[in-house]
């Protein structure tokens, strides 16, 4: 749905976007990562054809951003990070009055409006003015004006920001439903662990360039693969079945058993300072030779790391790839 080629845009000196390179596919709820100033907003921006890019090309469903906007506009549903709203106008008001700006007809104004009042849970403030809505009911009552004329993709800059935890659990309840439909739908966010749990795929951007941009399920493999292995045992091993059980580790798997916090065991490569990447069949290995030596062992498990910490590996490693 998304394809970015060199996409690149510069403010005078500052480069905001370098030669990005971003594939999102069609019917993905897609996460956009990135610490201020990655260039999240240039992208989305260029994305919704509010600014030109400097070089360089973006293309919404096959449609050139640069060549052919208005039509990009009739696929697309921006929602910005700030927006602004007619306080003195009722919620059906409100979307009846954008519906008319799209040139919807009456009939057609009126059956949007009821079925997007439904689907962001706001039916019941139908008549309640704009001004007396909280901030989440007013993030909602966006997303709906967004979608007034059916668009294939929609484009959320922090669409949660500045909501309270049952707000963002409404909003992350309400995007799964319109994702279910079919659209696909690129949402930025620093709310980091919310986009694990929401969405299919993500992309992380750093310094204008795409970092990481693949399924979610893949960033969390390929660094809870870097994760310790944690050991518990049903009994506390003696010295002799530790000592029997490093030795082991050490000659067949190069690995290190170390105490570690709350009666864990730490399994760790030997002589290294961050795990490399282990498979199933390594992990397998490990828990037979510990079992070859008689620990009683009641959990084995990777621990698992969190998407803050993956974005902050990422990022780094990205950094130093860059030097």
């Amino acid at each position: 749905m998304i394809e970015c080629e060199r996409l690149t845009k510069r403010y005078g000196k500052t480069l905001a976007l370098d030669a990005l390179e971003l594939h999102v596919g069609k019917g993905e709820l897609h996460g956009f990562v990135g610490p201020n100033g990655a260039g999240k907003t240039t992208a989305m921006r260029i994305f919704a054809t509010l600014i030109r890019p400097t070089s360089g090309d973006a293309r919404i469903g096959g449609v050139s951003v640069t060549k052919s906007p208005e039509r990009v506009r009739r696929m697309i549903g921006y929602m910005p990070d700030f927006f602004g709203v007619y306080e003195n106008l009722r919620a059906w008001e409100y979307l009846d009055l954008y519906a008319g700006c799209l040139s919807l007809g009456a009939k057609e104004r009126r059956r949007r409006t009821e079925v997007l009042l439904e689907l962001t849970e706001l039916k019941d403030k139908r008549e309640a003015f704009v001004d007396g809505l909280s901030r989440g009911m007013k993030q909602r009552l966006c997303l709906a004006r967004a979608m007034l004329h059916d668009p294939a993709l929609l484009i959320l800059d922090e669409p949660a920001s500045g909501m309270d935890p049952k707000a963002r659990l409404q909003m992350r309840r309400i995007l799964r439903t319109v994702g279910e439909t079919g659209k696909t739908v690129l949402i930025s966010s620093h709310i980091l662990p919310e986009l694990s749990e929401l969405c299919s795929a993500i992309s992380i951007l750093y310094g204008g360039k795409t970092a990481f941009s693949g399924p979610a399920g893949q960033l969390r493999r390929r660094m809870n693969g870097q994760a310790p292995l944690l050991v518990r045992f049903a009994i506390e091993p003696g010295a002799e079945q530790l000592d029997s059980a490093r030795q082991a580790l050490g000659s067949q798997m190069n690995a290190s058993l170390l105490p570690g916090k709350d009666g864990l065991w730490e399994i760790l490569p030997a002589g290294e300072e961050k795990p490399a990447q282990a498979t199933a069949q390594d992990e397998a290995r490990v828990l037979r030779l510990l079992m070859a030596q008689g620990l009683p062992v009641c959990a084995f498990y990777r621990e698992e790391t969190s998407l803050e910490e993956i974005f902050m590996e990422v990022v780094r490693d990205d950094a130093q790839s860059d030097l």
